[in-house]
């Protein structure tokens, strides 16, 4: 009878050693993982910043950035936004934006606006869409993305700014409409967004504190 209970101590023991060694384990891979992500999505921005906006603008667009927090973007915490300027005038603010309604997530993006309001340019900063369908975002499998440089949205009304399958003027992917759909739903979030806090995005971080969301301009 002690043999067994002995036995049954060794046991279980030996697994509560191998639970904790195995948390262990997950704890790092996950640490590691999340960094992982994090540096990625990093130099993603970096190359994201001087594809919407050419070096030959603003080759200090990296320092021009300011602290936004911004809800209505759907973004979960504050995050760095950037102003290209030019002579001392903001010509164009570059925004991010999280749309939540992507088909497998949440896809983060950077949206980049000009003081007319029409859109320099959509880069995808990370997203986990389906790879030969979804994946169409990067500008690496298709130059979908390019369909948006140059316009603009009348509001939250304008039923133009909608991918074709909803009567819009934007093209869907054969076989997925959701992530299009999501991000054109994201991108006209951030022109609207800009429309109301025009005055204070288009105000250099040079001249004043960081711009950021301000209850009393809602």
């Amino acid at each position: 009878m002690q043999e067994m209970f002995a036995a049954i101590r060794r046991s279980t023991a030996g697994i509560g050693v191998f639970a904790v060694v195995t948390a262990g384990v997950i704890a790092i891979t996950q640490v590691a993982t999340q960094e992982r992500i994090e540096a990625n999505v990093a130099a993603a921005q970096a190359r994201a910043l001087y594809e919407i906006v050419p070096r030959s603008v603003d080759d200090r667009l990296h320092e021009h950035a300011f602290t936004l927090d911004a809800p209505e973007l759907d973004l979960d915490q504050p995050r760095q936004a950037w102003q290209a300027i030019v002579d001392g005038s903001v010509q164009t603010v570059i925004l991010p934006v999280v749309a939540p309604d992507g088909y497998s997530g949440d896809i983060r993006l950077l949206v980049g606006i000009n003081r007319d309001e029409t859109i320099a340019g959509v880069r995808v900063l990370s997203h986990k869409e389906t790879p030969g369908l979804g994946d169409k975002i990067e500008p690496s499998k298709s130059d979908w993305l390019d369909s948006f440089v140059g316009r603009s949205s009348s509001g939250p009304g304008d039923t133009n700014w909608a991918v074709k399958k909803d009567g819009g003027q934007f093209d869907q992917f054969t076989g997925a409409t959701i992530t299009p759909r999501a991000v054109v739903n994201a991108t006209g979030r951030a022109l609207q967004y800009f429309r109301v806090h025009r005055d204070r995005l288009l105000t250099p971080v040079s001249q004043a504190n960081a711009p950021a969301n301000d209850a009393s301009e809602q």
